[in-house]
């Protein structure tokens, strides 16, 4: 994801208590004023973030017709996530 501090993602479900604090490690790429791009990651470089609260997505309807064969399907899903707020960036 493309963030800067203040922002709020929502990631798949990563089981955290709310207001717990989160560290991501693996950064792609920073700008901050000049573009750094890692090979594959930036070293040194921490995004972290608090922890929001845990839910799930609105439900998502999947709906297959097959024509003349009276043949159908229908599923719906619903996504558990993670929502986080990203405190700093160092």
């Amino acid at each position: 994801f493309k963030v800067q501090e203040g922002d709020i993602i929502c990631f798949d479900k990563m089981s955290l208590e709310p207001k717990s604090a989160v560290e991501f490690k693996e950064v792609l790429a920073l700008d901050n004023g000049e573009l750094t791009v890692g090979t594959p990651f930036v070293e040194g470089v921490v995004v972290k973030g608090e922890v929001i609260n845990e839910g799930r997505d609105k439900k998502v309807i999947i709906y297959k017709k097959r024509r003349r064969k009276d043949s159908k399907l229908k599923r719906g899903f619903r996504r558990d996530f993670t929502r986080v707020r990203i405190t700093s960036i160092a």
